[in-house]
């Protein structure tokens, strides 16, 4: 994703964030341990914030990581924050930490997703659930809503997909009101006009459509594998206080089977 920094200065850009937050310049001055008046001097340009005025004012506001490094330069400070690639030698610890969390959860699915969504790690469990896609779908960088909502990818195997797909364009919705990011709103647009699959129209049916549903505590994602149909809920993970604009943006999403069957038939398939 890409930050763009306007030559206006670090006034507008917080009163943005502000209003976007839905917070008085009272309510943020109550927060930050500051006065209305210096707030409002501040998003006026006329009081420069200091440095840790700057990164105290990002905290209480909820800015990503990414653009409080955007903040501060244009307060005229160096950004706080690096960006690292997922390759390089300083989070070795990292990459080792996830692959030993996707692995330790196999049968079950889990993936790793960056702010974009771009997967750049999955355990076999989400393998499995790809089998049969096309190559076109699963061609690096893989987009997991790409992926989840194209009507030649899994859209076509998810019983309950008119109800998953409003949890996953929801949940993009979300994101694009906090990070703010146009890459994320282009792909929001793109998976949001993909047409639903023939058959999507209709209530979640097949063999077991009938019967008495499981007691789902949660909004299950129910799709279909080798003539059955799996269930899994799906928890999304972040890291706490992440130092570094790349790790601020990864999630480590681990789908957990809903009901018995589906445990019963994933451990079936471990040799």
């Amino acid at each position: 994703m890409t930050t763009v920094v306007t030559d206006t200065g670090v006034g507008p850009l917080l009163r943005g964030w502000r209003e976007q937050r839905r917070l008085s310049q009272l309510e943020l001055a109550l927060r930050a341990d500051s006065s209305a008046r210096h707030i409002s001097f501040v998003e006026t340009g006329r009081s420069r914030p200091s440095e840790e005025m700057v990164l105290k004012l990002a905290e209480h506001l909820d800015v990503p990581v990414r653009e409080r490094n955007a903040l501060l330069l244009a307060a005229g400070y160096a950004p706080r924050f690096t960006e690292s690639t997922l390759d390089e030698p300083r989070l070795e610890t990292l990459r080792e930490g996830i692959g030993r969390l996707l692995q330790g959860y196999e049968p079950f699915p889990a993936l790793v997703v960056d702010g974009s969504y771009t997967v750049v790690a999955a355990n076999q469990g989400i393998g499995m659930l790809l089998t049969g896609l096309p190559e076109h779908l699963l061609t690096p960088p893989l987009n997991a809503m790409r992926i989840t909502l194209h009507p030649e990818g899994l859209a076509p195997r998810i019983r309950n997909l008119r109800e998953w797909r409003g949890h996953l364009l929801a949940q993009m919705e979300r994101q694009i009101g906090l990070l703010r990011s146009e890459s994320l709103r282009a792909l929001y647009e793109e998976v949001a006009a993909y047409p639903l699959p023939a058959g999507a129209d209709g209530p979640d049916e097949g063999p077991d459509a009938h019967e008495e549903p499981y007691p789902y505590f949660a909004l299950p994602l129910r799709i279909e594998h080798d003539g059955r149909v799996l269930s899994f809920v799906s928890s999304i993970s972040t890291f706490n206080t992440p130092l570094d604009v790349t790790v601020a943006e990864l999630a480590i999403e681990t789908f957990l089977p809903a009901d018995p069957a589906t445990v019963a038939y994933l451990r079936s398939l471990t040799p």
